[in-house]
């Protein structure tokens, strides 16, 4: 009781100490044994083992049953699908008719419906101990042009740190893409939007709460034109740039046909060959590609139950890394990866990238890098974001192991991947308690997953 008390404080311009956890992850060699303390967002102190706090602290918080590591961060996710979860007609399908069949529900969205997926999506993450979270939304039909401004809002409300990709799509069917030619924009419509929303929303600096990145969704539905375009505005405003690549031999073959190059080096003929750039996926890569990558210094991000429930086949993650090139994780949308569970998805990816590269490489710290310090470098903000260590924000999630599954087991940081930790119990961001015991402060969960739960029906009667 004593635990929760202290856990609702607000740390505003206070001294925190969290007290002796049960054990703690960092993200690096640091020790922590005997916690860490905040102030004004940030962690200011490491404490090894029988170290104090070098001055006097406000709060003293007992983590001695909990398991702490650095907030998780979601570098590639589409908040919209979550209204289309497990729908029948394309459980059985890979990624080709997957998108054939959807893309014409999903251009029905409407404000209201992203405005509930959006924070249905962010409120799972949460709970799941991710604390920033990039979406990739490229769904503008006529009725939901101000979607990246809905997004804020929803962000907002839940205290979440988010990176949202202004998408565009403009590559139609009758262009000899695949998205229905009522979803495409104009490539100046895109442009001017991606500026308007950049100067508007995107914020600077470590403490920063929303960034926006450039996003054209893939070379099967926008034009070579769009991604040059996108990659001069996005240096001349300084933001990342995101795209899908690499995902199936289908868009290989894609590509192949429509502009005679292979993924990478249509990647490099519309100048995104470079560290501006994070790829969602990257799966088929040759070994020539895979060094291309690693030298560009362009990140990827692995989305392994997405890979997975669509077959869409197993990211060289140790082979890019040992290239140069930075690995995070992503839950990717809801609709392929049907849970938003960042935990979760670091366990999978842990298993699945065993069955590529051994038990004795891939190991759970490995697995918990991706999805922390890899993803925060991915987002451009390694700086301040991924780790738990002096001067970095105060972003971190705390798991107890007092269920069932959990009984028996020695290790407790492997513990949570091995033993399948699905939930957080506490979960900080920029130095507030957004989840305490369990629970999203200032969310009334049972009514946002009714009214979500309506809004998906709706949109599949529509």
């Amino acid at each position: 009781m004593d635990e929760i008390k202290l856990c609702m404080t607000t740390l505003t311009h206070k001294r925190i100490w969290i007290k002796q956890p049960l054990a703690i992850f960092t993200g690096n060699q640091l020790d922590a044994r005997n916690g860490l303390v905040i102030q004004d967002q940030k962690i200011v102190e490491l404490l090894g083992k029988d170290q104090l706090p070098s001055l006097p602290c406000d709060e003293v918080f007992d983590a001695k049953d909990l398991v702490i590591i650095p907030g998780l961060i979601n570098s590639h996710h589409h908040f919209y699908q979550t209204l289309t979860r497990a729908w029948a007609p394309v459980v059985n399908v890979p990624l080709f008719p997957w998108l054939v069949n959807l893309y014409p529900v999903w251009a029905k969205l409407n404000p209201e419906q992203l405005h509930l997926a959006t924070q249905v999506a962010l409120a799972e993450l949460l709970l799941s101990g991710c604390t920033f979270a990039a979406d990739h939304h490229y769904l503008f039909p006529q009725q939901l042009t101000d979607a990246i401004d809905i997004q804020v809002q929803a962000a907002q409300q839940l205290g979440m740190r988010v990176m949202l990709t202004r998408g565009s799509m403009s590559l139609g069917q009758e262009q000899g893409g695949l998205p229905p030619q009522h979803t495409v924009q104009a490539m100046d419509t895109i442009l001017q939007d991606s500026e308007r929303l950049v100067q508007r929303y995107h914020q600077r600096g470590a403490e920063a709460m929303v960034n926006i990145a450039l996003a054209p969704c893939s070379p099967f539905s926008v034009t070579p034109e769009i991604m040059r375009e996108s990659a001069q505005l996005a240096e001349q405003l300084d933001v990342r740039l995101h795209t899908h690549l690499a995902e199936t031999l289908d868009e290989e073959a894609f590509c192949l046909e429509k502009f005679g190059m292979r993924t990478v080096d249509y990647l490099e003929s519309v100048g995104w060959l470079n560290a501006r750039t994070w790829l969602a996926h990257g799966i088929h890569f040759n070994a020539d590609e895979i060094q291309r990558l690693g030298q560009a210094g362009v990140g990827i991000c692995h989305c392994p139950h997405s890979n997975m429930r669509l077959a869409s086949g197993i990211c060289p993650t140790l082979d890019l890394m040992q290239a140069g090139a930075k690995i995070g994780l992503g839950v990717d949308g809801s609709a392929s990866g049907d849970a938003s569970n960042l935990i979760l998805e670091a366990r999978q990816a842990l298993y699945l990238q065993r069955l590529k590269y051994g038990a004795e490489q891939i190991t759970p710290e490995l697995a918990l890098s991706w999805g922390t310090q890899g993803s925060a470098q991915l987002l451009g903000r390694g700086q301040e974001l991924g780790q738990l260590a002096p001067n970095f924000q105060a972003d971190l999630a705390c798991y107890k192991l007092d269920d069932l599954k959990f009984s028996g087991s020695h290790d407790p940081i492997a513990a949570l991947l091995l033993c399948g930790a699905d939930k957080a119990e506490h979960v900080m961001v920029a130095g507030q308690w957004q989840v305490k015991a369990g629970q999203i402060q200032g969310l009334d969960l049972e009514e946002l997953k009714f009214k979500h739960r309506a809004a998906a029906k709706a949109l599949l009667a529509a």
